[in-house]
């Protein structure tokens, strides 16, 4: 009997320990209409961190900076040119959106280990997922891409 409880529970820490590991801190997040009027009042630097050919498909959220997450010289690189961005500035409150809400947890994760404080995942993204119905189908403003 007591081995039967051992194992239980080594079993159970175990699956404790995982769940924790899988449960990486994605940072604070922002609804769609909340980073919209904060980029409007001049609070929050938007950034579409999508692919170009995104870009070209649904148009950019009005305002947003276009950095694709695919830099040429990696995470570092996209780091680098938001830095340059805000102008160095790493207190400056970023918020990012791509298509919904995936690449900008790691993206928000980098710009966190990088030293960034106020970074913000509009989580919905442009074309919605289980946080909400994106920036589009709430009928915010967005901009054709014409030179993507």
């Amino acid at each position: 009997m007591p081995v039967q409880r051992l194992f239980v529970a080594t079993a159970t820490a175990l699956m404790l320990l995982s769940i924790h590991a899988c449960s990486r801190d994605s940072g604070p997040a922002l609804a769609a209409p909340e980073a919209f009027a904060q980029a409007q009042a001049g609070k929050l630097t938007l950034i579409d961190i999508r692919r170009p050919d995104e870009w070209r498909q649904t148009g950019v959220a009005k305002n947003a900076l276009r950095i694709n997450m695919a830099h040429p010289q990696g995470a570092s690189g996209f780091v680098q040119q938001v830095a340059t961005e805000v102008g160095g500035d790493r207190n400056t409150p970023i918020g990012l959106i791509c298509r919904t809400g995936n690449r900008t947890s790691h993206m928000q994760h980098a710009l966190r280990e990088a030293g960034f404080t106020q970074v913000y995942n509009i989580k919905e993204g442009m074309v919605g997922s289980a946080a909400g119905p994106g920036w589009i189908a709430r009928g915010l403003p967005v901009e054709p891409c014409k030179t993507c």
